[in-house]
């Protein structure tokens, strides 16, 4: 039998018993990617639209909770029908590192903490687009390299919110798109929306998880002047909860550090 096609299953383990055959068939970066977007986050509904399944029940009964599909969002959220297991997955092809260089259990705490940010977010992939965001000035004009183009706005956008002109630019450079003059396209084209929270993270977080330094000190790479030292502590701990959630649904320990 040939390696199985990850795209091709509904709702990832629908119909095989145990994701131990698809460990054995597929490689470790999307066995581990796919277990990821399995969660069941039970508090919230799910966004059965963007990932084609028609049923959230249908969902439920077939997985179990450990393991279930987990990008979801209201039907009033924007990232509805943007979001999407394919679009994540596609992104991830450019990363082959995500997730997968750490020991076993680095790579799972690694893969709770990025969707731990991006659920934070994203309001659980619901928002696209920072609430206000065009109205705020995130023009660093100190970035020489990276000068803002008139007009445009680097404003939160994507899994991640990526922001600030030096951002834009240095991501566009990396990715192939330009972050200067087209900084909307991150909220446009789905893929290359996720390539950007990936291309922050493997920047800015990736060997944070793998080290040892613990979630914390992701939280204080993402957001640090404003959530860490005892400022906005609401949303700090908002982004240790989904961590802990995801973590626990994994089966694995949070590890220490949690907090910055």
């Amino acid at each position: 039998m040939g390696t199985p096609n990850i795209m091709d299953f509904v709702a990832a383990s629908m119909g095989i018993a145990e994701l131990a055959t698809l460990t054995v068939a597929l490689d470790a970066k999307r066995v581990l990617a796919i277990r990821l977007l399995q969660l069941v986050i039970v508090h919230q509904d799910f966004a059965v639209a963007s990932m084609g399944i028609v049923e959230p029940e249908t969902l439920i009964a077939a997985l179990d909770a450990k393991r279930a599909l987990a990008i979801r969002a209201s039907s009033s959220c924007a990232g509805k029908n943007f979001y999407t297991r394919d679009a994540f997955l596609t992104a991830l092809d450019s990363y082959p590192s995500f997730g997968t260089t750490g020991t076993s259990l680095e790579n799972y705490q690694e893969i709770a903490a990025f969707f731990a940010h991006v659920s934070h977010e994203t309001g659980v992939f619901c928002y696209i687009e920072e609430i206000g965001g065009a109205s705020q000035n995130y023009c660093d004009p100190s970035s020489t390299q990276y000068p803002c183009v008139a007009g445009q706005g680097y404003y939160g956008r994507g899994p991640l919110q990526i922001s600030w002109n030096y951002n834009y630019g240095a991501a566009g450079n990396s990715i192939g798109f330009d972050g200067l003059n087209n900084p909307g396209i991150v909220a446009t084209d789905v893929v290359t929306s996720f390539k950007t929270a990936l291309w922050f993270w493997m920047n800015n977080c990736h060997s944070i998880m793998i080290s040892g330094q613990g979630f914390g000190a992701t939280i204080r790479a993402i957001n640090g002047a404003i959530e860490c030292n005892g400022g906005n502590t609401a949303a700090m701990q908002d982004r240790v909860t989904y961590y802990e959630t995801y973590c626990t649904q994994f089966g694995v320990s949070p590890g220490n550090y949690l907090t910055c």
